[in-house]
């Protein structure tokens, strides 16, 4: 059995990505004190932070699927995706830096994984001759 680097950074990222996602869905969810709090001083009611929890645990869902199925992985990541952007970029505008880290690290996780992943195919080629 033959394991690269390659396919033990992709599942040590995998679990992370969960690890960090799953226990932030779920709280929103079950409507965590913290959890309800802090959504709530970002602007969310809790109708949104419940439906945002939603949105993620069937984004949690999907890549837990893709254990068996892997297109479910990949889509699964690429629902989260703009979850993650969207909480970097909202603990930035409010400064919340003690927050940001996870979601800083959930967008590099989200493109590192999907980078790895061989059925997807990021083409930067036209980007690059642009620049040039």
């Amino acid at each position: 059995m033959n394991i690269s680097f390659k396919t033990i950074a992709y599942w040590l990222c995998y679990v992370w990505y969960l690890y960090i996602i799953a226990p932030s869905a779920i709280k929103k969810i079950i409507q965590h004190s913290g959890m309800m709090q802090s959504m709530q001083s970002l602007g969310f009611d809790k109708t949104w932070t419940i439906t945002i929890g939603i949105a993620e645990i069937i984004g949690v869902l999907l890549v837990i699927a893709g254990l068996y199925k892997s297109q479910f992985r990949t889509l699964g990541i690429l629902l989260l995706f703009p979850f993650a952007i969207g909480a970097f970029t909202t603990h930035m505008a409010h400064q919340e830096y003690f927050h940001f880290y996870n979601s800083l690290i959930m967008c590099f996780l989200s493109f590192i994984l999907l980078c790895l992943d061989e059925r997807v195919k990021i083409n930067l080629s036209p980007i690059v001759k642009k620049v040039k």
